[in-house]
């Protein structure tokens, strides 16, 4: 499946948030990510995020596609981030 996951955490989580979902996904933006996953690794992302971000204060969104054949992604400006991956 194909995934787009937004997040909006608190600053002293920030880091951990993205080195978690950079395990799993591309970073393509400030707080965002994308990329092909597993259901498996998808049900571990959200396990491993869940550990981190507080429920109370934290918010990460998850948008996902049975594959990326029907979605299209056009950038304006500066393309931050890429397609590598920090195992």
């Amino acid at each position: 499946m194909f995934v787009i996951c937004v997040y909006d955490v608190q600053v002293k989580r920030v880091g951990k948030v993205l080195k978690t979902c950079r395990r799993y996904l591309y970073w393509v933006q400030n707080s965002v990510l994308e990329g092909e996953i597993s259901k498996a690794d998808f049900e571990a992302l959200k396990r491993d995020l869940t550990k981190i971000i507080s429920p109370t204060y934290d918010s990460v969104l998850f948008y996902t596609f049975r594959s990326q054949r029907y979605t299209s992604r056009e950038a304006l400006g500066v393309q931050n981030g890429g397609e590598e991956r920090f195992l």
